[in-house]
């Protein structure tokens, strides 16, 4: 299959790769679309087993971040890059350095952020070859760690959710949460706060149980968080943990998380809604931390500072699109994917066509 013949593939503008020898820099960045602004999204760094498996990741979340942006009401496109290396063993600042010229080249098209495997300090490094980097630290426009304000976000969305299909609020639920690194850990604390009972896993031992003394939550290992006895499940690690064998051995009512393509495909997201599973698509409700860096961006290119109220304004404005979504899916007696993909889609192509008319 070539890269125009993939599903993945579909509907984006550019895919740029990008080396630096002397650094050891391989990159892919995909704009999946400017039609509503300048794409944004974040930058990955993970020991991809081959370039197509970057490839295909790197596609798969641009095409996701078009579709987040356009349902958080953001003036942006959708765009990511992934770099293909160990964030443990293989960074330096030359290497970020490197990345930022490559991100330059593309003369604001697209606009880079942090994303699993990179902080705010490599950020630093890549703001040293170009503008185009939010999710900064130590001036008046910075916005800061998005982690909470993706929480913040994510956590809202379970508590609807559970107020849809359980009938009841989030004291006594039981939610197993799948990863707790910046986000998960962050929604793990808001959930214990609100009087949820929780279930962790997380590949990183010492992440898992600095959360867990935290919460007072339950741990169980990786495998075995499908399995467990739950009202919420919410896959908050890396893409694609709703599959097909996954699936039939999930016992929630909701799944309800933070990670990005959470369903392996679209059919599984027809297979959660025969299963008579409420699902919020993870592109609607993990929009806070965009929602935070497109305000930083805001004040960068305003010149200003960055203003708070206005990003708590966008997450009041993202909870009712999910509450759309809900009643939409509900009252049409379809998948909430599919009526979150169709409102997306609908609002990419009447910026697509005001841009043209302009």
């Amino acid at each position: 299959m070539t890269l125009f013949d993939s599903p993945a593939f579909e509907g984006h503008e550019g895919v740029h790769a990008f080396s630096d020898e002397k650094t050891g820099l391989k990159c892919i960045i995909a704009v999946h679309s400017t039609a509503r602004g300048p794409a944004a999204g974040g930058c990955r760094m993970w020991p991809y087993a081959s370039a197509d498996m970057a490839l295909e990741d790197a596609l798969r979340l641009s095409r996701a971040m078009s579709f987040k942006n356009a349902m958080a009401d953001l003036d942006l496109g959708g765009g990511k890059s992934v770099i293909i290396g160990d964030s443990r063993t293989q960074k330096t600042p030359q290497l970020f350095e490197a990345f930022g010229a490559c991100v330059d080249q593309l003369g604001g098209r697209y606009w880079t952020a942090e994303d699993v495997g990179v902080s705010p300090a490599d950020l630093m490094n890549a703001r040293k070859r170009t503008r185009y980097v939010a999710g900064l630290e130590g001036n008046p426009a910075a916005s800061g760690d998005p982690s909470p304000v993706t929480a913040e976000g994510v956590f809202r969305g379970v508590r609807l959710c559970v107020q849809r299909a359980l009938k009841r609020d989030l004291d006594g639920v039981r939610v197993a949460i799948q990863g707790v690194g910046h986000v998960g850990g962050y929604l793990a604390e808001k959930l214990h706060a609100a009087g949820a009972k929780l279930i962790l896993t997380d590949v990183n031992a010492e992440a898992l149980h600095a959360v867990a003394a935290r919460t007072g939550a339950q741990l169980v290992a990786p495998g075995a968080i499908f399995d467990v006895d739950c009202d919420v499940f919410a896959p908050c690690a890396l893409g694609g943990a709703i599959n097909a064998e996954t699936l039939p051995r999930i016992k929630a009512r909701v799944i309800a998380g933070a990670a990005n393509n959470q369903l392996a495909d679209a059919e599984t997201g027809r297979a959660v809604f025969n299963h008579g599973l409420l699902y919020a698509p993870d592109y609607v409700i993990n929009g806070g931390g965009i929602i935070n860096v497109a305000g930083e961006i805001r004040a960068l290119e305003a010149g200003q500072a960055f203003d708070p109220a206005w990003v708590d304004a966008k997450l009041d404005r993202l909870a009712r699109t999910l509450e759309e979504v809900l009643d939409r899916a509900a009252s049409e007696n379809r998948p909430t994917n599919e009526v979150a993909g169709e409102i997306a889609k609908t609002r990419i192509t009447l910026a697509a066509e005001n841009k043209a008319a302009a």
